[in-house]
């Protein structure tokens, strides 16, 4: 498998596998593909667009890239909203208290330490 072969899938509209996205997220993340390969495939996936099956597998791929914080002592089923906050962020304040309202567990996680300007202050 290489990044060429699945840039051309995607090209021609083929879907995307569960071991292409893998292999994808998991090169990208550690600076294994280039920027240009990376943005053509990006491109193909703007202009032809994702299956549900596969957002499904890029959410998570995405989210097992990274930390993952186990809020299982919240409740077996937990939801997050993220946010940097500041001036733009008109979704938050409504969501969550919906979400809530629903009897969803919500854990809000944001970047405390970031100013109004999105640096770190």
């Amino acid at each position: 498998m290489d990044i060429s072969t699945i840039i051309t899938k995607k090209r021609y509209k083929g879907e995307l596998s569960t071991d292409e996205i893998k292999y994808f997220v998991g090169k990208w993340t550690r600076g294994e593909i280039k920027d240009s390969q990376a943005a053509a495939l990006i491109s193909y996936i703007y202009t032809n667009g994702l299956t549900e099956n596969e957002i499904m597998k890029f959410a998570v791929e995405i989210g097992k890239s990274g930390d993952v914080l186990d809020l299982s002592k919240i409740s077996p089923k937990t939801i997050d909203k993220h946010s940097t906050g500041g001036v733009g962020d008109k979704v938050t304040l409504i969501l969550l208290p919906i979400i809530a309202a629903l009897g969803i567990p919500v854990a809000k996680i944001s970047s405390r330490g970031y100013g109004i300007s999105g640096r770190n202050n």
